[in-house]
């Protein structure tokens, strides 16, 4: 199960809005690379939407069966807007709907037998 904890405005490149619903999986403990230590984490994924700032401002809050999944792509940058840092990466999270987790279970199954 997800949240919808916030929304986000993006421009096209022919000027036009729109938004992405900012989803938020459940608790998950994490270590450290660094320190060995465990801390609390949980993932979010932007996921693009056709409705207006007003139905998304008003599904804040709301649950969505499904998860947040990272998956490989090809490398990206991006810039830190506070800092100037560019990073590249190769991951980014993506919500996957309760369906799609059990196809992709069902599909890992099959490959190990």
């Amino acid at each position: 199960m997800v949240t919808i904890i916030s929304y986000k405005s993006f421009e096209r490149e022919d000027g036009e809005k729109f938004y992405a619903l900012i989803v938020q999986g459940g608790l998950e403990a994490v270590k450290s690379k660094e320190t060995g230590q465990n801390y609390f984490t949980a993932k979010t994924a932007q996921v693009p939407c056709t409705f207006d700032e007003v139905t998304c401002k008003s599904l804040v809050g709301s649950q969505i069966p499904g998860t947040i999944k990272k998956i490989e792509v090809e490398p990206y940058e991006y810039t830190d807007t506070q800092t100037g840092e560019v990073n590249t990466f190769s991951q980014r999270s993506v919500f996957i709907t309760e369906e799609e987790e059990i196809v992709n279970r069902n599909v890992e199954k099959e490959a190990v037998v």
